[in-house]
């Protein structure tokens, strides 16, 4: 298994951007090939798409291989992939898995308590605690989150103290509009008798590892927030996060769910709001556990050990940053 894993990984990587590029696909990773609903045990290489569509319909450039390199690929239907962010109670202190958000956003989850040095920190994801990029360091967070009835300075719970710059792509619709554009101006800065030119570029596509953000706890911390996750507990540690690894989370939306990671080395496009796209890589996919608002919520294997920050996902996806490309990118530890 772990010679065939290395060399899928390796196929995949080669192959990962062009496959993401292909219209409808959102995500590829490696999973096993499901037949007639059913999963097999045949290793491959799994293209998420948002909507399955006949193969008469697609031109040849967009259909996905039956076979890369000599391995096997599969495609399944999973609508868009999106940040997970959406519309309870008020808890003094507060466990993970309830509402939480910067002032400016509606609400998503509290995810657990880490540490970096002697301090506690609230970890969740860029989007919930600092508003996607927009919010500054020292900004307000509120539990419960506003759309949750979270108020300032009433709710103020913790304040932004550090976030995981998300890199957002804009795809264009028309990239010969962004041609014209340049014509033109290039016109006038001839008439002008400027020398400068404009070229009409492409974006080059930034992956990102992480959405994530850590807070301070206002001062005396144990008032403010406590080290557990509602319904779970107390954390036990760290594992890294494998395929067919039976996984569970609480969120501040579907509360407690258990699932299975069906795909590891995930390649992922994730909307965050019209026309702002940001791609990520090394990602965990689940089946449907989450919903909108679920966004920062731990996730643990059987033994309670932290594997992942639950981000993204779709009505039947959930899309996971792996645990130690989060503490990693932070400086931060359990």
């Amino acid at each position: 298994m772990a010679n065939e894993m290395f060399t899928i990984r390796n196929v995949l990587k080669s192959n990962r951007g062009q496959l993401l590029d292909r219209a409808n696909v959102v995500a590829t990773g490696i999973g096993y090939k499901v037949t007639n609903r059913k999963k097999t045990p045949t290793l491959g290489i799994v293209c998420s798409v948002t909507e399955k569509v006949a193969l008469s319909q697609l031109s040849s450039r967009d259909r996905v291989p039956p076979m890369l390199n000599g391995i096997p690929t599969d495609v399944i239907q999973t609508g868009p992939i999106r940040a997970l962010q959406s519309p309870t109670d008020r808890h003094r202190p507060a466990p993970g898995g309830v509402s939480i958000g910067h002032r400016n956003i509606t609400a998503g989850t509290l995810g657990c308590l880490v540490k970096k040095g002697e301090q506690f920190f609230i970890l969740s994801n860029n989007h919930v605690l600092a508003n996607s990029n927009q919010a500054k360091v020292g900004d307000p967070i509120l539990q419960p989150g506003p759309y949750d009835g979270g108020k300032f300075p009433d709710d103020h719970i913790a304040d932004l103290e550090q976030f995981v710059p998300i890199s957002i792509i804009g795809v264009p619709s028309d990239c010969s509009i962004a041609s014209k554009i340049a014509d033109i101006l290039n016109a006038v800065a001839k008439f002008l008798g400027k020398d400068a030119r404009l070229q009409a570029v492409k974006a080059q596509i930034t992956d990102n590892l992480v959405d994530a953000a850590i807070a301070r706890p206002r001062k005396p911390v144990s008032e403010y927030v406590k080290d557990e996750i509602l319904e779970i507990g107390a954390i036990d540690g760290t594992a890294q996060g494998e395929l067919d690894m039976a996984i569970k989370k609480f969120g501040r939306t579907t509360h407690f769910t258990t699932g299975t990671i069906e795909q590891v080395d995930v390649s992922v496009n994730v909307q965050y709001g019209e026309g702002k796209i940001a791609r990520f890589t090394d990602q965990l996919m689940a089946g449907a556990m989450s919903q909108g608002g679920d966004s920062g919520s731990a996730v643990l294997d059987d033994n309670n050990r932290l594997v992942g920050l639950l981000f993204a996902g779709s009505d039947t996806t959930t899309i996971i940053n792996r645990i130690e490309n989060v503490f990693s990118a932070l400086g931060i530890t359990r």
